[in-house]
């Protein structure tokens, strides 16, 4: 099995007025002959690191179970970086979603062969960083046409943007949480139940008749149990 490359780079963001550190996984044999679909990982360097999902990639492009994808992590400064830009409270969240869609997807067009259609883009997240790649799906639907959500933070302002959303008809939603996930110690060491606004989300997105994929899956709000979902995850939304 051939190994696709993976390379780290510095974009600045206009939006953000800042410099990021971005990792981009580029599968083996890159021809601009193919034209490939991508996948924007927040909480990049975890989808890559503790996901392993470049290894993943490498697996299923090899064995016909995916088509050809580019897959690009945006990782996190810090805790409250984190939580500045994945939820909707958050002081640079409007301004993320803007460097998500306006300024690293022309990038990507840009830089590779890409398909430069909404239904050949998605966005994985877990927890706030599912959060975050919900709400730009909605936002942006003409350039996000997938939304791949582990575990996501559901809050009221959350519910509200998805109640609020328009022309979602041609957006897939993938949606996993853990039956385990109704005592998630975060990381401002609160107890959250997580599972019981998941359930909620889903059921407005069903009355709302969201394109949605949901299962849930024994296990709690941890990587032990979001890795093994990724085979599944990739191929439903790329296969």
């Amino acid at each position: 099995m051939e190994k696709g490359t993976v390379k780290d780079f510095t974009f600045y963001s206009e939006a953000l007025q800042e410099e990021l550190q971005l990792l981009i996984y580029i599968p083996a044999n890159y021809t601009p002959l193919y034209k490939y679909n991508i996948l924007i990982a927040s909480d990049g360097k975890d989808y890559f690191q503790l996901g392993g999902i470049p290894r993943l990639a490498d697996e299923l492009i090899d064995d016909y179970e995916i088509e050809h994808l580019i897959i690009v992590g945006v990782p996190y400064k810090s805790v409250h970086d984190r939580k500045l830009k994945y939820i909707p409270s958050g002081e640079q969240h409007e301004a993320y979603l803007r460097f998500l869609a306006h300024e690293l997807v022309p990038y990507l067009d840009g830089e590779f062969s890409t398909n430069a259609l909404g239904a050949c883009r998605g966005l994985i997240g877990d927890s706030m960083a599912a959060t975050v790649s919900l709400l730009a799906a909605i936002k942006y639907p003409n350039v996000f046409g997938k939304a791949i959500l582990h575990s996501p933070y559901v809050d009221e302002l959350v519910m509200e943007r998805v109640r609020q959303a328009q022309h979602y008809e041609a957006l897939s939603v993938y949606h996993v949480i853990g039956t385990d996930e109704d005592e998630v110690v975060t990381t401002d060491k609160t107890v959250k139940d997580f599972l019981t606004p998941n359930r909620e989300l889903h059921s407005l997105m069903v009355e709302m008749d969201f394109n949605t994929f949901y299962d849930e899956f024994k296990g709690n709000h941890t990587w032990k149990y979001w890795k093994p979902d990724l085979k599944r995850a990739l191929i439903e939304n790329f296969g």
